[in-house]
């Protein structure tokens, strides 16, 4: 008899033996639980790093949802995950995932937690020429004219005690004459609630507010005038602690500016006190096209140097007392003073989110040197991450925290990989740590550009192409010139002696400054890039730390992520209509790709952020010039994809309107018998909701396209604190939903008679 197996052998595969041979190949491919929990065991020395990534996710998932999660829900995801954990039997997949879950649900926690404590009322409604009394926070002077004042409240006139906010910001148009912080002043000023987005899943200033207990922002044009102070009890010793390191921060940015006038005191200001409000808008763009604004903003950078030089200068001085240098620990006492030197700089500083960032890090780093660990480790950057998320949770969503982070990070996997090789190499002589240092210089540059730059597109829409070639100037003059030359400043200015330092941290400045200028006016320097999806920035983190965290093999697969996340880079929708501040800024995307706009310069900060998110490098004056739209003194009108756009400006228009338009936009709610308009988005919808976004489908024929959806500032927010509008809600919901896609024919919301609420307002000093 013939054996089947042999025949099968001899001639074609069967059908069957086909199907085993693929399921054993993909079963190859495809590991099972006890391969990834082997994979992992070999890993478990890196768990550790991972817990502020599974922290961070928590926290990213309480703020992505679309409506406050209930206090139950915080309490109940971390009891069951708990549970998981302890069910689960020794080192097993299941108690890894529920290890996971369990970090995931008590970040989740301390977002809902901290959102709580900040708690604070917000101001509801424009107030004009309100009387405020207040006691003054903080000045940052302005580049142009007057001065930007965070005032914590004493009163405002019209409004009860249980709905003042707490603490405010107000640009005074023009200076107060010996003002300074812990000062009482009275002023006049209009004041609104936080701004929101400029567009449905734009930058959120009114979630920022939340958090940094702001309550109104505003404007006033006549100076303050200073009073008494009021009397306080014992409970504001911590308040006048702050006001008197306020104080000495203020005194040492007058003594600068003093000393170096103009705007390279202003950047000199903003590399020791943090105050970078004297910095002109120009100077600001080109060092963000250049790829050096890092340097303007108080962060690693800074600090590593500052603390990096007090601990050499430390030990220099203890290695010149052989006495001492030979019978004591003195670099742990260099590590103690470099310490004490990192939180001071942080103090004077200004203690923002970055610098704390940056201390943290320090100071671990400066520990582990006092306790003979290791100082440069991925355990300690996943330490001082971790920390910063459990204090403060929403600076996950910071562009500032994502940056530093993911630039650190990649450093030290990349010095990992370089020590490794380092140490099995011992010749080279003199020029082997020459060789190390310049390369070091270039290595760094290149790798901290990379890694940072999915988060350059996805925050602000843009790539700094000569970012190399700026940093590889810039940075020496910071480390070896004007940063040292920052420090000298701050040990002599007691004696009177800063102008000496300064002097030189100004021809620094001047060259960097010059640099930054010189890159950003190449040819091709900056290249616009449009919003990217959430998922593929998702894919690109998520890939970049899986290739950087694990230390095995499989760290590769990290690749396949980043690759993936931008293959799928291009695929954003993006709208097709964006309409406004009430109805006064419109911009219809024409036949070459680019927004049409149809309104003022009023409107510049929001059309600014909608042609960033688009990739369109246009400045807003240039948009708004852009021909195609038909206007007269009652509206106007514009076409794209074969839809009519009508625009009103006055009531006398609607009729016609609605017999011409397929969307009518900032007129009154839809009368009665207009039946043309596919959609109506009317004054009252778009000053309650926000910007609206209109999204067209590709039409089947050569018909005009059909409106695909309709998207709001609100909708896109969600009901969560920050958004919040009491006066809004009609019966359980927002005024916005008569701004809905209505079907022809639909009638007219009857009026309320509510008075119109003023058009919200955004503003680049606001934010």
């Amino acid at each position: 008899m013939e054996d089947p197996d042999a025949a099968g052998a001899g001639g074609e595969a069967s059908p069957a033996h086909g199907a085993a041979d693929r399921a054993r190949a993909l079963a190859a491919w495809v590991p099972g639980p006890a391969t990834v929990m082997e994979q992992l065991e070999r890993e478990r020395a890196r768990w550790f790093v991972w817990l502020p990534v599974a922290f961070g996710t928590g926290i990213a998932i309480y703020f992505a949802l679309p409506s406050e999660p209930a206090l139950w829900t915080t309490l109940a995801v971390p009891a069951i995950a708990l549970g998981l954990v302890l069910s689960a039997r020794g080192a097993s997949l299941a108690y890894v995932a529920g290890l996971a879950l369990l970090v995931m649900s008590l970040g989740f926690a301390a977002a809902k937690t901290r959102t709580e404590a900040a708690r604070a009322p917000v101001l509801q409604h424009e107030l004009r020429y309100a009387d405020v009394e207040g006691v003054v926070e903080l000045i940052e002077p302005r580049p142009t004219r007057g001065e930007r004042l965070t005032l914590r409240v004493i009163s405002i006139r019209g409004l009860a005690a249980d709905r003042q906010p707490k603490r405010i910001r107000i640009r005074a148009m023009r200076k107060t004459k010996g003002l300074r912080p812990g000062d009482t002043i009275r002023l006049r000023a209009t004041l609104r609630p936080p701004a929101g987005p400029a567009m449905p899943g734009g930058y959120d200033f009114a979630r920022t507010a939340w958090f940094q207990g702001l309550g109104a922002t505003g404007f006033s044009l006549a100076p303050a005038t200073i009073v008494t102070r009021p009397a306080e009890g014992v409970h504001s010793l911590i308040r006048e602690a702050r006001e008197h390191l306020e104080r000495a921060r203020h005194a040492i940015g007058e003594r600068i500016r003093a000393a170096v006038p103009g705007e390279t005191g202003a950047i000199a200001v903003s590399l020791i006190t943090g105050e970078r409000g004297g910095i002109t808008e120009p100077t600001n763009d080109a060092y963000r096209d250049s790829g050096l604004v890092h340097i303007l903003s108080i962060s690693g950078l800074h600090m590593v140097i500052m603390a990096g030089f007090v601990f050499t200068f430390a030990r220099i001085v203890f290695a010149a007392f052989p006495s001492i240098a030979l019978r004591y620990p003195t670099k742990k006492w260099a590590a103690a003073a470099a310490l004490l030197g990192a939180v001071s700089y942080l103090l004077i500083s200004g203690a923002s989110i970055a610098t704390v960032r940056a201390a943290l890090m320090i100071a671990i780093m400066f520990v582990a040197v006092m306790l003979d660990r290791q100082a440069l480790a991925m355990r300690n950057v996943a330490l001082a991450a971790l920390l910063v998320l459990v204090v403060l949770p929403e600076s996950l969503l910071d562009a500032g925290f994502q940056m530093s982070f993911a630039a650190v990070v990649s450093l030290i996997a990349a010095y990992e990989a370089v020590r490794e090789r380092t140490d099995r190499q011992t010749s080279g002589g003199w020029l082997r740590p020459v060789a190390f240092f310049l390369g070091g210089i270039v290595l760094s540059t290149v790798i901290a550009s990379i890694s940072v730059a999915p988060f350059g597109v996805y925050h602000f829409h843009r790539s700094q192409q000569y970012a190399l070639i700026a940093n590889l100037i810039a940075v020496p003059i910071c480390n070896l010139v004007i940063m040292p030359s920052a420090l000298l400043t701050l040990i002599v200015m007691p004696l009177g002696l800063e102008a000496w330092p300064l002097a030189l941290m100004a021809k620094g400045i001047d060259v960097m400054t010059a640099t930054a200028y010189w890159v950003a006016s190449l040819p091709g320097a900056i290249v616009h890039i449009g919003a990217i999806p959430e998922v593929s920035f998702a894919l690109m983190v998520f890939g970049g730390l899986w290739l950087l965290l694990w230390q095995t093999r499989w760290r590769a697969l990290g690749l396949v992520a980043i690759g993936a996340g931008i293959l799928t880079a291009g695929g954003a929708e993006r709208p097709d209509v964006l309409a406004g501040r009430g109805g006064a800024l419109v911009a219809v995307r024409g036949n070459d790709g680019r927004y049409a706009v149809i309104g003022s310069r009023a409107g510049n900060y929001e059309l600014t952020r909608w042609l960033e998110r688009d990739g369109d490098g246009r400045p807003a004056r240039e948009a708004l010039r852009a021909k195609g739209a038909l206007c007269d003194g009652a509206g106007c009108l514009i076409e794209t994809r074969g839809l009519r756009i009508a625009v009103a400006r006055h009531a006398s228009a609607t009729d016609e309107d609605c017999r011409n338009a397929d969307i009518l936009i900032g007129g009154p709610r839809r009368p009665k018998g207009c039946t043309r308009p596919r959609a109506v988005l009317d004054r009252w919808a778009l000053r309650d909701d926000g910007t609206h976004a209109i999204f067209l489908a590709k039409p089947s024929d050569d018909n005009a396209a059909q409106i695909a959806r309709i998207e709001s500032v609100t909708q896109r927010r969600g009901a969560r604190p920050w958004t919040e509008r009491p006066e809004q809600r009609v019966a359980g919901s927002t005024r916005g939903e008569r701004a809905r896609q209505t079907e022809p024919g639909a009638d007219a919301v009857p009026n309320t008679g509510a008075p119109e609420p003023a058009a919200p307002v955004h503003d680049d000093d606001d934010q």
